[in-house]
């Protein structure tokens, strides 16, 4: 009963196994060394952020509470990592992987159709 109504909670606007699939997917990517990038990889510490599996939000480094954040804890991320890529001392690894932060959670947050 309690994995049915873990699958019913959102992530975001998206239901949790969809972020899961997601997050999963591109985790295996990621692990393959010719296939690791610094946008995969700031994508990958975004969907474990949102999932509520990570020690800390992936851009400003905030503790976590082991849950899934709430929809104002997710845009609050999404919005220090649009000041990190407007900042243009910011090395091109680091934008990048600030980018598919970005990009992950502004997907789960239902903001772009395309997902990372």
């Amino acid at each position: 009963m309690d994995s049915e109504r873990n699958q019913d909670v959102l992530v975001g606007t998206k239901p949790r196994a969809l972020v899961e699939a997601a997050y999963q997917r591109l985790a295996h990517k990621a692990a393959a060394p010719g296939l690791r990038t610094p946008f995969s990889l700031g994508a990958v510490a975004a969907y474990e952020w949102a999932l509520g599996r990570a020690v800390e939000a992936p851009v400003t480094g905030a503790a976590c509470t082991g849950r899934v954040p709430s929809s104002h804890l997710l845009t609050a991320e999404l919005d220090a990592a649009v000041v990190q890529l407007g900042d243009p001392t910011q090395p091109p690894e680091g934008a990048a992987q600030v980018r598919g932060v970005h990009d992950a959670l502004a997907w789960v947050c239902g903001l772009i159709d395309d997902q990372p």
